[in-house]
């Protein structure tokens, strides 16, 4: 059984700045050239005398030792004498699977046995490991080739010991599940035994160690179970949630319902008269929504005793600046918006007024959808214990990096003052890079001087999310004679807070590269902007959940609207291989995206005869450098009752690092996109939101799961990751089949605003 740690290991904010560590195609950037001196890295991480101890820096320079440190790390590796194999895993887990996946990486170049290998996570330390983030499907692109390069690295390091030792060429010795072999006198001897005498060797530079071809890859592109698996299913503490601390009390916290509002006065006299109460008290906030809200904070002797408190608050609240937002009030003002010209136009490619005129048949569609909560398995919470002018955190964090930050500037101390230990989180989605529940916990913390444990309800979840952005696309598009798109041209109407800039992941952060701008004569993307008081954020694939959805179902609709297949039809826009501008792994590839839709296709039995109600709906979508098509096979009763039977998935994605775990977040993206798209939307009224719980905000239940067929091409491009790409097709591909079921056009999401249900 594959051995992973379950213990924690130590170690002005705004939704601009979040934004302003992603790059143009919505990724996370690291920095680079992280340099500390050699004591330093032994005393923090405590393994001097562990054998050989391998570190790999972010710009792929490597060292090692077994009695110093060295420079610029980003990770390490460490062989005991015993044999044991150590890898950290650096970037948070939240359920997608990077703490099994990353590690393999390493184990593979190292040729180690995995049944060797035990995995922690890594501390949180900007200095050791650079900025530690679990966002834009970048954890396996960003580091796969400073992980190739540590776990050959050692592996040659290894090899060059034993062929001393056997006083032979070190090209005649070939490694094996932790072993290394000279096959011309017999002799083997393992790693553990090497791992002291591979340390006192110099490095090798790069251009002496020698990376697997893929084909020779033992352990990558296999099934391998979690290493947290047996430890989950056992029920051990591993999450937010089940942090405990010596003499820890439990911590709630209300704030508005509004955003915005503030604390008049609260009935603190009778809720501290409550029985297992320790303290109610008002925190003002620091002026950051990001961080510290205005709110009532109830510290109790257990969780049940400040719930059954918080229940007997009562507060007044100010709400002279609160937001009023109103989603009925926002669907009129947009139905107004649509029918004047866009107030700024985004991009605009060739004459679109000319080929509108020229265009032998055209049609026009407002697709409207709704905000939408991460609504994650574990609700938000930290575990905080300030003392002595510095703090201690527990967090189910995606960006702990970003929480040492906020954190610091809550509290009003210097980051050096905040040390945050990397929890495993009960999903993410995007919400928990946000590090408000860690601000809060802290400052209630250091109120009291003493160690709490804050944790929201479900109905504080709901309440004070980062949603994602409703919005809406119209849409007119014109086909020309020979039945292909002449012209394009989408009005989005999203949100702003400022009147400037849309909020985040409202509107494209590269216009150009909006599908299918690129592949078009004639293109034009406008936006008009609505004022929004509600905080939005990170969902999911940002930006291209949505936009899949309404641009690949228009598209279907102009296929109709030609008489051609959809196959067919996007195979034509597809046209020749061709990198597309940036030009670069986060550029679209038409040929790749050509091959995962035929495939696509080809394994859902496209074109073939269905019963009447049942059809085929076709969607793809380029996102998170993923190519991703899928194709799902969907009956509709003509009370509007659907059932999704299959979908099946194509993928692009290079090279699979752990097959079970890529196959898990394709399947768990299809369950999700089908969820949100089915029933989930977020509908504010006077600033508050009435989806309060899953009796309001209704997640797929199992029964109505589908069955998930998934098919990698394994191409050669280097490895991108899977968390997020295959989730855009899907709303498209179901809407597209309701059509082929029906003749039913879908235009809004959830699709329940519709009649649907399922």
């Amino acid at each position: 059984m594959k051995k992973s740690s379950p213990r924690p290991v130590s170690s002005s904010s705004s939704l601009e700045d979040i934004l302003g560590e992603l790059d143009p195609n919505g990724e996370i950037s690291l920095p680079i050239n992280i340099k500390m001196d050699r004591r330093f890295f032994l005393k923090a991480t405590g393994v001097v005398g562990a054998g050989l101890v391998l570190a790999f820096g972010l710009n792929g320079n490597t060292s090692a030792a077994s009695s110093e440190g060295r420079p610029e790390l980003n990770a390490y590796i460490r062989i005991s004498p015993d044999g044991s194999i150590f890898i950290y895993s650096k970037n948070p887990e939240i359920g997608q699977g990077i703490k099994t996946s990353m590690p393999m990486i390493v184990a593979e170049e190292l040729d180690a046995d995995w049944n060797d290998v035990t995995v922690e996570q890594s501390p949180i330390n900007e200095t050791l490991f650079g900025r530690q983030n679990a966002g834009g499907s970048r954890s396996i692109a960003s580091n796969w080739d400073s992980m190739r390069k540590a776990g050959a690295t050692a592996r040659h390091m290894l090899i060059e010991a034993a062929a001393n030792e056997w006083r032979v060429p070190a090209k005649e010795c070939t490694t094996e599940n932790s072993h290394v072999f000279h096959g011309k006198t017999s002799q083997k001897v393992s790693y553990g035994n090497l791992a002291t005498k591979a340390a006192a060797l110099v490095v090798p530079p790069e251009r002496k160690v020698k990376l697997k071809d893929r084909q020779d890859y033992k352990l990558l592109g296999k099934r391998v179970t979690g290493v947290d698996n047996h430890l989950l299913v056992t029920g051990q503490p591993l999450f937010g949630i089940d942090q405990t601390l010596p003499g820890m009390l439990y911590a709630v916290y209300e704030k508005c319902p509004a955003v915005g509002g503030t604390v008049d006065s609260a009935n603190l006299d009778e809720v501290r008269k409550l029985l297992g109460v320790k303290h109610a008290f008002i925190l003002e906030g620091n002026g950051n929504v990001m961080e510290l809200k205005p709110g009532v904070a109830i510290v109790a002797t257990t969780t049940w005793a400040a719930f059954q408190a918080k229940r007997q608050l009562k507060v007044r609240w100010n709400e002279s600046n609160a937001s009023k937002d109103s989603w009925s009030s926002l669907v009129k003002r947009a139905q107004f918006v649509k029918t004047q010209p866009a107030e700024k136009i985004l991009y605009e490619k060739g004459n679109v007024d000319a080929a509108m005129e020229d265009s032998a048949k055209s049609i026009d569609a407002l697709y409207s959808f709704q905000f939408a909560a991460h609504a994650t398995l574990e609700p938000q919470n930290s575990t905080a214990w300030y003392s002595n002018g510095a703090v201690e955190v527990w967090a189910p964090t995606q960006s702990p990096s970003r929480g040492l930050v906020s954190v610091a500037n809550t509290l009003g101390i210097k980051k050096d003052k905040v040390t945050i230990h990397q929890i495993r989180a009960g999903g993410g989605f995007g919400r928990r890079l946000v590090n408000d529940p860690e601000c809060e916990a802290a400052a209630i913390s250091k109120h009291i001087n003493a160690p709490v444990k804050l944790q929201w309800t479900r109905e504080d979840d709901m309440a004070h999310d980062f949603y994602r952005t409703g919005g809406f696309h119209l849409f007119k598009g014109g086909i020309d004679l020979e039945g292909k798109i002449c012209f394009l041209q989408d009005h989005l109407i999203t949100f702003s807070h400022d009147g400037e800039k849309s909020v985040i992941a409202g509107a494209p952060r590269q216009p150009s590269q909006v599908f299918p701008a690129q592949l078009l004569n004639n293109f034009r993307l406008g936006q008009s902007l609505l004022p929004l008081k509600t905080l939005c954020g990170l969902l999911r694939a940002p930006e291209s959940n949505t936009t899949a959805w309404a641009v690949q179902s228009f598209l279907h609709e102009l296929a109709v609207a030609s008489g051609r297949d959809h196959l067919e039809f996007l195979l034509d826009i597809m046209g020749e291989p061709q990198w597309l501008p940036p030009k670069n792994l986060y550029g679209l590839n038409t040929g790749r995206a050509a091959d995962v839709i035929k495939l696509a296709a080809e394994k859902a039995g496209w074109g073939k005869q269905l019963p009447a109600g049942r059809g085929l709906g076709l969607a793809f979508h380029f996102s998170h450098a993923g190519h991703f098509a899928e194709i799902a096979d969907v009956s509709v009763s003509s009370a509007k009752k659907i059932t999704v039977h299959n979908v099946t998935v194509a993928a692009d994605i290079g090279p699979i690092v752990n097959l079970s775990g890529a196959e898990n977040q394709c399947q768990g993206s299809v369950i999700d996109g089908l969820s949100t798209m089915l029933g989930l939307g977020i509908t504010m009224e006077n600033g508050r939101i009435p989806q309060s719980n899953f009796d309001t905000y209704p997640l797929l239940r199992m029964p109505d799961a589908p069955t998930v067929d998934v098919h990698f091409i394994q191409s050669d491009n280097p490895p991108t990751g899977a968390g997020e790409p295959a989730l855009p097709p899907l709303a498209p591909a179901i809407c597209n089949a309701i059509y082929a079921a029906l003749g039913y056009r879908v235009r809004t999401l959830p699709i329940t605003e519709e009649g649907f249900s399922v």
